[in-house]
């Protein structure tokens, strides 16, 4: 008897899911613009990220996790390619960019895996080599509603592996000193790399090189260019209010902050701490720059602009030498963009017109 898959939505991962299915001999469906599945108890229900574990597994392919609030791509990127440099055949995959499911020919698969992918999957206890939790913060509340169901999200990956390792719990490694992890925010993120690859068998003098060697991701507190003595840079991939807070943190020295977009539900009073003393003055735009104003105006001096236009132009009329003009958003940016990428490269584009 034919046996048939239904798949919502048809991006890259249903259609990767899609693929993977009829291999084994499904007939595939789709629905999309769903708002509620309810499914009949004796009907399996699987993520594209349990289809694609599966299926890896069954193939011989060891798999690494990595999850966390703030940093999960850049250690996923550095895990895979530290295990190219022990001579590994390394994929980078997941929430990455490539659907689990369309994972190629690879010895380790390095598994990015987001909050919204744990909500439906159910693995086994196996299914990871090793996997860890990056650091947790205030993130997606407007899709999970609190802080305790989101945390409790991400510890269920904890659930999948023989070898849980918690950031939080480790000291900073010296194998990432000098490297972009060498830095009090993401030292802990650089550690939880070192035991996933120690994990792996991968000997530290090559995760020194890869260290060393590291670039980190676009619009991850990229440096854009200086002018007139003022750096500029791009972290519009900080989308929450926490990760606004930790860019913040990184730029070190005095900054000029432009911030806002579409609320994700995190209470930006949360940064308040990370604000004062550091930023000048915030400039702020998007769906939530009033209620950005209204909860830093007891901290930092706050202007209104609405657009990331009037931002940049403010901020570099304003900005002096010595100083950083920082894109941390704190929030989406699908209220004026098409996605953060598209955000960062405004961005850089307006900075140096501007220059």
């Amino acid at each position: 008897m034919a046996r048939t898959a239904l798949i919502l939505g048809r991006g890259k991962s249903g259609e990767a899911a899609a693929a993977e299915l009829r291999k084994a001999g499904y007939s595939v469906a789709f629905a999309e613009n769903v708002d509620l599945v309810v499914a009949s108890p004796g009907v399996p229900v699987k993520s594209e990220l349990q289809l694609g574990v599966e299926r890896l597994k069954a193939r011989g392919v060891k798999l690494l996790a990595v999850t966390g609030s703030k940093g999960k791509s850049s250690v996923v990127k550095l895990v895979a390619e530290a295990l190219g440099l022990a001579g590994r055949k390394a994929v980078a995959c997941g929430n990455y960019g490539l659907p689990v499911c369309a994972v190629g020919d690879c010895d380790w698969a390095v598994v990015e895996v987001s909050s919204f992918q744990l909500e439906t999957t159910a693995l086994g206890p196996d299914a990871f080599e090793a996997a860890a939790i990056l650091n947790l913060q205030d993130d997606h509340l407007d899709r999970h509603g609190s802080r305790a169901v989101y945390h409790a999200l991400k510890r269920r990956l904890l659930g999948m592996t023989p070898h849980g390792i918690l950031a939080e719990d480790l000291p900073p490694s010296p194998l990432a000193q000098g490297s972009y992890f060498d830095n009090p925010v993401l030292a802990a993120n650089g550690a939880a790399a070192v035991a996933l690859l120690r994990a792996a068998g991968v000997p530290d003098g090559t995760i020194r090189r890869a260290f060393a060697g590291f670039e980190p991701l676009p619009h991850r507190m990229c440096r854009v260019c200086e002018r007139e003595g003022v750096v500029y840079v791009d972290d519009s991939k900080a989308t929450s209010v926490a990760a606004l807070a930790a860019g913040v943190r990184m730029a070190g020295g005095r900054v000029r902050l432009i911030a806002g977009g579409l609320p994700k539900g995190d209470d930006p009073r949360a940064a308040c701490a990370a604000l004062a003393g550091r930023v000048e003055k915030a400039y702020l735009v998007g769906t939530c720059a009033a209620a950005f104003a209204a909860a830093w105006a007891g901290t930092i001096a706050c202007e209104v602009c609405g657009t990331l236009e009037k931002a940049v132009s403010a901020a570099r009329r304003e900005a002096c030498a010595g100083e950083t003009v920082l894109l941390s958003p704190g929030a989406a940016s699908f209220d004026q963009f098409n996605g953060f990428g598209e955000r960062g490269e405004r961005f850089a584009d307006l900075v140096k017109k501007e220059g």
